[in-house]
């Protein structure tokens, strides 16, 4: 039974998040808003929105530390498994402006969060600090595109009078209707992956890391393999950099303020999970860097390390005697060697 809720719920998070996201273009398209902006906040936000729906429910359920897991195990999910099977698919082509603008704030958000949860503990006020940020890098897209010279209100005609959904009101209830299987969806998926849990003795923000983050990914999945095999190589990445940026601000802005005590970061998260993330965030810039390609390597790359990672979680869940040797052979060989082999590639390319 609680498989089936958990396959139930993960099927309306990824119906209700392609309802969202074609709903919310569409409107914002109609309003005249440029598709610069909306393929920044819409489309990459939209294909979050599963994560912050498992997280604030997650959080009004008393489980704070599935939300913190969740979050932490999507961003690196996202980098390394979306974008390198995206990358095994065909080498993908990395805009200027992402690697100049969209991965140093990725990377400036992850430094933000690991300084807010260094107490152990993300307070309420800083939480909404969080959200605030949000709203000040969408509205820095906005007056971006303002700037660049484009008129937001020839937009409008860009859809095809064809299509059923070109109606404002259809659109708007295509918004809703996604809103509510989200809420829907994340409660089945958090109530199933609680029961996982127990039942295996793996702890919350085990599971939160892996198939929860997993999971609720599935959008970014589909979104960034859709682009790679219709050659728009560049929407594969900005959709994983900018699901990463309302993973870190939205979605623990929202969940640390439906809650007055804050959000708990687990000693396991604060001393391991969360420092990966940022090394993995840290490790695109020489990537995206290296010809302005992830090239298929790169990708395989990316694809192993996630398998290490989890492998990782794995192994220190169930307390594994091969933990400790595995811990060394990653950090002592494995790491160091592909640092160098990404250094020389650079100097190389440059």
């Amino acid at each position: 039974m609680n498989l089936l809720m958990f396959l139930l719920g993960l099927a309306a998070l990824l119906v209700g998040a392609q309802l969202l996201v074609r709903g919310a273009s569409r409107l914002a398209l109609s309003f005249g808003i440029s598709p610069l902006v909306v393929g920044l906040t819409v489309v990459a936000f939209g294909t979050s929105a599963p994560e912050a729906a498992v997280s604030a429910g997650a959080v009004l359920e008393g489980r704070g530390e599935l939300a913190i897991g969740n979050v932490v195990g999507s961003n690196i999910f996202n980098v390394l498994f979306i974008l390198g099977v995206s990358a095994l698919v065909a080498p993908l082509v990395v805009h200027t402006q992402v690697i100049r603008q969209e991965v140093p704030l990725m990377i400036a958000a992850a430094l933000v969060l690991m300084a807010l949860s260094w107490d152990g503990r993300i307070a309420r006020l800083e939480a909404a600090l969080l959200l605030g940020l949000l709203v000040a890098y969408t509205g820095f897209l906005v007056w971006q595109a303002r700037k660049g010279g484009q008129d937001a209100s020839d937009y409008a005609e860009e859809m095809p009078r064809s299509q059923w959904d070109r109606h404002w009101s259809v659109q708007a209830l295509l918004v809703f209707g996604g809103l509510g299987l989200l809420v829907l969806g994340s409660d089945w998926l958090v109530t199933a992956a609680v029961a996982f849990a127990r039942s295996l003795g793996v702890s919350d923000v085990v599971i939160g890391l892996t198939i929860v983050a997993a999971g609720t990914s599935m959008p970014e999945v589909a979104t960034s393999l859709l682009a790679t095999f219709k050659g728009e190589r560049d929407i594969a990445v900005g959709n994983v950099i900018g699901s990463n940026l309302f993973n870190i601000l939205g979605c623990l802005g929202l969940s640390g303020v439906l809650t007055a005590q804050g959000l708990a970061v687990p000693a396991g998260v604060l001393n391991f999970d969360l420092w990966v993330m940022t090394a993995v965030q840290l490790a695109c810039l020489p990537v995206f860097l290296t010809g302005r390609c992830i090239a298929r390597w790169e990708g395989g790359l990316f694809v192993g390390y996630y398998a290490a990672y989890t492998a990782y979680l794995i192994l220190a869940a169930q307390q594994h005697e091969a933990l400790e040797a595995y811990s060394q052979l990653m950090m002592g060989f494995v790491v160091p060697l592909t640092i160098v082999t990404l250094a020389v590639v650079l100097i190389r390319r440059r």
